[in-house]
């Protein structure tokens, strides 16, 4: 390994010694200071599958739930809103509302394919969520969220060795309970959601949760010959969950089915929008401006749905777990991603330099994903308890790729944009693995946990292009690939928890984590199919977790060192527009992750979270093709490719594509009793530092860092049986304007985040 910097090592070792003394010295001035009635509630999660007291897991976990949640989550956002609002935690897309990409301690996945595996897992009520599109099924009547940082691969299995991301629906109940929020914000967005539940009978109760929202366009096109307001942006969104609960005296039945329907516009590609030679955005550009000759074609079409039963028999000693799911998803996204109008052969382009036009589509006409987990927990009173289970996974998947010529008229469609490009790619999965997990109480305060797993993957993949788009680079209209790779592997964990006080734990994990071979077939401007092969991680990590001040007070700390043998990358665009797979010899990374939460008085909350993330690939062989029109820093070569010259970026000692090292949060509420009620204003903070778009760095793909405020204040009051809330709220206060993503084989097309957001909202939950 190679040498830290000193200025990064002082930083870990403050960080620790800061959570050391916070659960020492904390604890003396809790002794010496008033006490006072409200404390921080404990907060329970299932990270191990099993309810226990987030202060005594021994593993790195973050929960949002509660007021954080309802903030974050409300009026019209969607999953991205989680990007640096929990430690080690970013989250990205470059399709919008529909396919979020994870990154956890700086490990995730660039590829906009929608065949791309992603080594942050997704599970939702238990469920695991394997394709990307199913990863953005929106946030609504959540009770909470779990981030687990760090190789999962024990439990929650293969496609886990950076982390993994967890909700947990709210569950029905024999209490009638619900709730109603409606809100209306900027460009007319109004935005519904809605729970209510109640017990049918005396041992079953049901719960319809739903979702509707509604963004009309407001980005105006401005491109000449093609001017039209409010063009893209919009959306209209509808989601529903409808669950039904069993409770017998020794068995427990759930029903969950879930649906969601997207009519929308994807996310705006700018053309040139970064200023070549700089990270400048083009003066040209806001967030209601595009100047696209392609908008009026393009649309993005998501349906997703799901049913999953989780049947539990409680046999005293032994509880056993089935958990049967099924997920369906299908999308078609069409958009103009050169981000501009015209090309180097039209008479006009612009806005600069625009060497050929670039609009395509990509589908999932057909998708059926299977799973089923059986689970044996035992419940004794000893030292010894275990957990053991199998699992098995299958999925059918077809997804089509279309390219179309901007600047051709297609008779049949009535408009331009005549198709000239078409591939399929068809792939079948089958994974199954065996699973254990054994805890034993050493003494009173040391516990001890053992995980095992076995995992088996099998890929049958077949991708078919049947019309070139790029007849110029010599490669036929016709063309086949397959690929069928497989492997097994035994991942593990080891952890220690030991109690030093009643009221600070330490530990210490050991794990080991697995992510089953990926195949790249998106062949539509390519001619070769890649194969991946797994990737395996080795993580360890030391932490502290303290509840201080006499309760009111809570500051848990970890630091950790992982390396990832032939880590899984996407070599995304560069000049020939094609992804390919590529393995890294090693990859190492480390850091630290602060977690706190205070009761400052009777009416003031607070959070503050910070971690540090330093990524290296550490591969002197690796090289990938480069941006057509951006400025490269790291050291280039040149090959002689099928179209000329072709130069290549060298990565050894470059830090992973969208890793921010630094992620910092903090939150503040304040509440009054007033006139019956409650008054309330809540502040949010968040920042994330800079980021490289792309595994080469460069001066122009380099994302600058991305610092967001957020307020919401407003009154709550109870009349009957009733509580209501009216609320007036603004997103990205300050309205700061940063590029999020970018385009690289083209010219130096990027993307923006959200800008300010306005609304305000009326609540109210009924008993």
């Amino acid at each position: 390994m190679k040498a830290m910097k000193r200025s990064t090592l002082a930083t870990l070792i403050n960080a620790t010694l800061f959570s050391a003394v916070a659960g020492t010295s904390f604890s003396t001035l809790a002794e010496e200071a008033q006490a006072k009635s409200n404390q921080l509630e404990v907060i329970q999660i299932t990270a191990r599958k099993r309810v226990e007291n987030a202060q005594e897991v021994p593993v790195s976990v973050s929960a949002l739930q509660g007021d954080n949640l309802d903030a974050y989550s409300s009026a019209g956002m969607d999953i991205r809103f989680m990007n640096a609002k929990i430690p080690s935690l970013s989250v990205e897309s470059s399709f919008g509302r529909t396919f979020p990409r994870f990154y956890v301690r700086g490990l995730g996945n660039t590829d906009f394919d929608l065949n791309a595996s992603q080594p942050v897992s997704l599970v939702v009520d238990e469920v695991v969520q394997e394709n990307p599109i199913l990863k953005g099924f929106p946030v609504f009547d959540i009770a909470r969220i779990e981030v687990l940082r760090g190789p999962q691969g024990t439990l929650f299995g293969r496609n886990t060795p950076a982390g993994l991301v967890k909700f947990d629906s709210v569950k029905p109940s024999q209490e009638f309970d619900g709730y109603a929020a409606v809100s209306y914000g900027s460009n007319s967005s109004i935005d519904f959601e809605g729970a209510a539940g109640t017990g049918l009978t005396d041992k079953i109760s049901t719960r319809v949760s739903v979702l509707v929202q509604d963004k009309p366009d407001y980005i105006d096109v401005k491109a000449p010959g093609f001017e039209k307001e409010d063009s893209l942006g919009g959306y209209n969104e509808m989601a529903a969950r409808v669950q039904f609960l069993y409770e017998g005296d020794d068995f427990t039945g759930l029903l969950n089915y879930h649906v969601r329907d997207l009519d929308g516009r994807p996310i705006a590609f700018r053309a040139n929008l970064i200023e070549k030679g700089s990270n400048n955005i083009n003066p040209l550009y806001d967030n209601d401006v595009v100047y696209h000759d392609a908008a009026s074609r393009s649309t993005q079409e998501v349906d997703t749905q799901g049913l999953s039963l989780k049947l539990e028999w409680d046999l005293k000693e032994h509880t056993i777990t089935s958990i049967s799911g099924w997920e369906s998803a299908e999308i078609y996204s069409r958009a103009d991603v050169d981000g501009g109008y015209g090309n180097d052969f039209a008479p006009t382009m612009g806005p600069g330099f625009i060497p050929f036009s670039s609009e395509t589509a990509d589908a999932i006409p057909e998708h059926d994903q299977y799973t089923q987990e059986l689970r044996l927990s035992s419940n004794f009173t000893g030292d010894f308890n275990y957990q053991v289970g199998l699992f098995l996974f299958e999925e059918d998947l077809t997804i089509e790729s279309y390219s179309f010529d901007t600047g051709t008229y297609d008779e049949a469609a009535g408009n331009y944009g005549l198709q000239n490009g078409y591939a399929v790619q068809e792939q079948e999965t089958s994974a199954w693995a065996l699973f254990g997990s054994f805890d034993y109480s050493v003494s009173e305060q040391l516990d001890v946990t053992l995980g095992l797993r076995y995992s088996d993957d099998e890929k049958d993949f077949y991708a078919k292009r049947t019309d070139n788009p790029t007849p110029w680079n010599g490669s036929p209209d016709f063309l086949e690939g397959r690929a069928n790779p497989s492997d097994s592997h035994v991942s593990w964990d080891l952890s220690a928890t030991y109690k030093l006080t009643d009221d600070v734990n330490l530990f210490g994990r050991l794990a080991n984590g697995f992510r089953a071979p990926s195949v790249q077939g998106r062949i539509l401007f390519g001619d070769v199919v890649t194969v991946a092969e797994s990737e395996t991680t080795n993580s360890i990590e030391f932490g502290v977790k303290s509840d201080v001040l006499d309760g009111q007070g809570r500051v848990n700390a970890t630091v950790f060192y992982f390396q990832m043998d032939d880590q899984q990358l996407t070599a995304v665009g560069g000049g020939s527009n094609f992804n390919r797979l590529i393995n890294a010899d090693k990859t190492t990374g480390y850091g630290f992750e602060l977690d706190t939460e205070w009761v400052l008085t009777d009416e003031l909350n607070a959070t503050f979270n910070l971690s540090y993330n330093k990524t290296e690939l550490e591969d002197d062989t690796l090289a990938v093709a480069v941006c057509a029109q951006c400025t490269v820093t790291d050291p280039t070569y040149t090959i002689q490719g099928p179209n000329g010259p072709e130069a290549r970026a060298i990565l050894d000692g470059n830090s992973l594509p969208h890793a921010p090292e630094w992620i910092s949060n903090a939150t503040l509420r304040y509440t009054k009793e007033l006139e019956g009620g409650e008054f309330f204003v809540y502040t949010d903070l968040s920042y994330r530092s800079e980021i490289d778009f792309f595994l080469y760095e460069s001066i122009e793909f380099k994302g600058e860092a991305l610092f967001e405020a957020g307020v919401r204040a407003g009154y709550a009051w109870n009349s009957g049986d009733n509580d209501y809330e009216v609320s007036a709220f603004v997103r990205n206060l300050f309205d700061e304007q940063v590029v999020i993503g970018g385009v690289d084989f083209n010219n130096n097309t990027g993307m923006l985040n959200e800008e300010r957001f306005v609304g305000a909202e009326f609540k109210v939950k009924f008993f």
